[in-house]
């Protein structure tokens, strides 16, 4: 299964998680997680902007994308321009 669909997948499960009730701990886990994992793609979004702006759309988009995302989003775009450099 692809990554970007196993992370939608968790975001769902996360704001699921809000109305259905689940066990405690199972709750916590995917609402702490949930929110670790935007923190750490806020990180990845100052980190790599200089591989997000390569988006073809608009920068906001791109910085969306990556907030969902992660490393998934802009490394194509890092390894492109490696490449674009290499040759």
């Amino acid at each position: 299964m692809p990554a970007k669909i196993i992370c939608l997948l968790f975001y769902a499960a996360a704001l699921l998680s809000l109305f259905v009730e689940m066990p405690a701990t199972v709750e916590q886990i995917l609402q702490y997680g949930t929110l670790a994992l935007f923190a750490a793609h806020a990180v990845e979004i100052a980190v790599a902007l200089r591989y997000i702006k390569l988006y073809e759309g608009p920068l906001l988009i791109s910085m969306l994308l990556t907030l969902l995302f992660g490393f998934m989003h802009w490394m194509p775009y890092k390894k492109r321009a490696a490449q674009g450099s290499a040759g």
